[in-house]
Order: structure tokens, then sequence, then C-alpha cells
């Protein structure tokens, strides 16, 4: 299911279909989630939240692309060719929406654990976001909250 995904992830300069978009985010979302070597419920929870907002899917739609993103999360080679694939299929005023899920997951728990920062960090900065952008994203989120 997922080697036409990774072999797309792997090209040099991966580019991928909207489909696989979508699953690469929820791939993200679930490897900000266990950054911290702690995934829980409340997380799974957010990230069919996220998946089920940004995608207008139902919540037997999202919790099966988070799923199917979980099972290729164990298999991707890194979190670089997640991001890099998102960039190249998504405009930056989405990527700074992208940045606020990514929050809204790392978050989930109540607590900020240095792992998913460092995670995010290095998404952000890949995506093309900036520090003060997402630092902006992460206030909203926690606004939220």
């Amino acid at each position: 299911m997922f080697g036409k995904l990774l072999s797309a992830l792997m090209a040099p300069s991966p580019s991928l279909p909207p489909d696989d978009a979508r699953l690469a985010l929820a791939a993200l979302l679930v490897r900000i989630a266990r950054a911290d070597g702690v995934y829980t419920q409340l997380e799974a929870t957010r990230i069919d939240r996220v998946l089920t907002d940004r995608h207008q899917l139902s919540p037997f739609e999202a919790a099966s692309l988070r799923q199917s993103a979980e099972g290729l999360e164990v298999e991707a080679p890194d979190t670089v060719r997640f991001t890099r694939a998102l960039k190249d299929a998504v405009p930056h005023e989405a990527r700074i929406a992208l940045v606020e899920s990514l929050w809204s997951v790392a978050l989930a728990d109540g607590e900020r654990a240095p792992e998913e920062d460092a995670v995010i960090r290095l998404a952000t900065n890949l995506l093309g976001v900036s520090d003060a952008e997402s630092a902006m994203a992460r206030q909203r989120t926690e606004t939220r909250r």
C-alpha cells in the first residue's frame, strides 16, 4: 500500500498528488505525536480532528487515514521527505495552517515536549515557514485550547 508513496518520497525531488499529500500530512502528525515516545489516545483523537477539519472527512474516514499514516510513519525514511513533498504540494499560506495543525497535535496532551518541539522546528523550516510564523501559529493554537 505504501510502496508507491515511499518511492515518491525517496525520489530526489518528491512530489505528491493531493491524496498522497494528505497521507504524508497525516504521517507527519503521527511522527510529531510519537516524537516524545508517548503516543496517547488524546493525540490520536486530535489527529483525527485535524484531518476531519482540514480535508472535510467523516470521523470514520479520518480515523482510517490516521491508521494508514501510523503504518507509513513507521516505514518512512525521514521527516525531511514528508515536509519537502508537502512544501511542493501546498501553497505558503496553507503551510502556515499546517504548522498550526502540527502544534495542535504536539500540545494535545497539555505538555510541550522538547522532542516534539524539535520535529516541529525541523518541519517548519523545511516547509518554508519562518520561526516567527511558527511562533504565532503556536500562540493561536494555545489560545484555542
